[in-house]
């Protein structure tokens, strides 16, 4: 009503089309996917899709920081050879903002565990990836308390999970 107000001040005659709905659903998990492969983030982001995820898809670490900061996503899924800004400091800059944030590192990287364990990393996937394996990861992170998630980075055994 105020926003009609508003319009009918500024001399906007009222719209005749209905309002859009949100037809996100309140439950709908928010996941960010940041791969520099288009494949990845159409192929990935449409099988996340499919089981109910809500997909925010970025190219590169700087614009997944931004998305980041602009969505807030609840789970983030990062390569780590990106261009721009690259995925270890993606992760330290997401990380910085919300230290709680569960990210899973994707790579084809077949050396990446010490570094993703070293830093914190939920969890860590070798391409190709595991799918079925990837989603049970996904929504065991989203269903770990806030506790939880702060003993995996404060214990002195880092829980980095390798998804097999």
């Amino acid at each position: 009503m105020a926003r009609a107000k508003l319009k009918a001040l500024a001399g906007i005659a009222p719209s005749k089309r209905k309002p859009e709905m949100n037809t996100k659903k309140p439950s709908q998990p928010r996941v960010l996917l940041a791969d520099d492969d288009r494949s990845v983030l159409d192929a990935l982001g449409a099988v996340l899709e499919s089981e109910g995820f809500e997909v925010i898809r970025a190219a590169n670490g700087h614009e997944a920081v931004e998305k980041f900061c602009e969505h807030r996503a609840d789970l983030v899924l990062l390569d780590i050879n990106m261009p721009v800004k690259g995925g270890w400091d993606t992760f330290e800059r997401l990380t910085s903002i919300d230290p709680l944030l569960p990210v899973i590192v994707i790579t084809a990287r077949p050396d990446a565990y010490p570094a993703a364990m070293a830093a914190g990393v939920a969890a860590l996937m070798q391409k190709p990836l595991d799918i079925p394996v990837l989603l049970e990861a996904m929504r065991y992170f989203l269903t770990q308390t806030a506790e939880q998630r702060l003993s995996r980075i404060t214990t002195h055994q880092p829980q980095t999970h390798y998804l097999a």
